[in-house]
């Protein structure tokens, strides 16, 4: 008896994008007619997916239509750099504690750029995995809200000037400048985070318009990408300057720990000889010696508020009121009075 021929294996939806010339996503928003999408596309693709036999299951189907009760958040930071910042820590805590009472879960990726993300989007999207995203680190350029908004996924989008927070940060940045100012503190320099982030140009923006209030430059504003290497170098970049600068401002707290180490491990007394101010506010900075002087942009709030506003947009019946919370400064022991020589 010979043997049976070997069947054809089954065409998948990926298939059927790769036929049509469109995204998975496209093909799912095609059959469940969801989303933005063409006339012209969504034919195109039936005519690829007849083509090949393909038809999407009826439990699939069903699974993409129903609520998942799930929301993504991506994260495009190296795992080393996530695992030495807590802000991410305290933004899922204000998230979950809107999310979690009102029984939807936290799925939580870390990828390594923006293509990696857009393409887990459309992945997440096409498997009907969840029903919403909070967007991070938002970006120049960024093609993440559009892309989102063309798969019919709603989100909010975290640290630009139209989303959650990044608004109201001019209060804490100038509250920071003119308190080092009134310190006497002349010679300021600044420490941000990546160039391609929308708050690395929106705080560096808000510190040198401070400055030039009072008649002043910065000493130099330093770009790094969060690590505490780079952190590192930054600051002795800083303090081999002459006239060194008598306080640095840092973009955000973990960094900020990093450069007070810096300074006392070059013979450096804080705030003695140099004054440091963080941005965040995280536990950490009061447990430290000194304790770190920060801006309090209200991190869990911010976090809570991202989760609100998201579940409305998702049609959840829930207020989702603006977040009022200005950034304040803290005071505490890592700023002083200028140092009297700079040399």
């Amino acid at each position: 008896m010979s043997p049976s021929p070997r069947s054809s294996p089954r065409p998948t939806i990926k298939d059927v994008a790769a036929e049509a010339g469109v995204s998975t996503a496209a093909v799912s928003k095609a059959f469940n007619r969801t989303g933005r999408i063409s006339e012209p596309t969504r034919l195109r693709i039936m005519e690829a997916a007849a083509r090949l036999g393909w038809s999407p299951s009826a439990s699939a189907s069903a699974l993409r239509r129903s609520r998942t009760r799930t929301v993504a958040m991506v994260v495009s930071r190296a795992t080393d750099v996530l695992g030495a910042d807590p802000h991410f820590t305290e933004v899922i805590t204000g998230l979950e504690s809107e999310l979690s009472p009102r029984g939807y879960g936290l799925l939580l990726h870390l990828v390594s750029d923006v293509r990696e993300e857009s393409a887990l989007y459309e992945r997440l999207v096409a498997e009907g995995r969840v029903d919403g995203a909070v967007l991070t680190g938002s970006r120049v350029d960024d093609p993440r809200p559009a892309l989102l908004e063309r798969l019919g996924l709603p989100s909010v989008l975290l640290g630009a000037p139209d989303g959650i927070a990044l608004g109201q940060q001019e209060a804490g940045l100038g509250e920071a400048v003119r308190h080092l100012l009134d310190l006497g503190h002349r010679r300021i320099g600044y420490v941000s985070g990546p160039d391609d982030q929308v708050h690395t140009g929106f705080r560096r923006r808000v510190f040198t318009e401070a400055l030039a209030a009072a008649g002043l430059e910065p000493v130099a504003a330093i770009a790094t990408d969060f690590t505490a290497d780079a952190a590192v170098a930054a600051t002795e970049r800083l303090l081999a300057m002459r006239p060194r600068p008598t306080a640095i401002v840092y973009a955000n707290d973990s960094i900020a720990v990093c450069g007070i180490g810096t300074a006392q491990r070059a013979g450096f007394a804080v705030p003695r000889d140099l004054s440091v101010i963080g941005y965040d506010n995280l536990p950490l900075g009061q447990w430290l010696y000194p304790g770190l002087t920060t801006v309090d942009q209200h991190v869990r709030l911010v976090g809570a508020a991202a989760a609100r506003a998201l579940l409305a947009r998702c049609g959840e019946d829930i207020a989702s009121p603006p977040l009022t919370e200005r950034p304040r400064l803290v005071v505490r022991e890592s700023t002083g009075p200028a140092a009297r020589s700079t040399a």
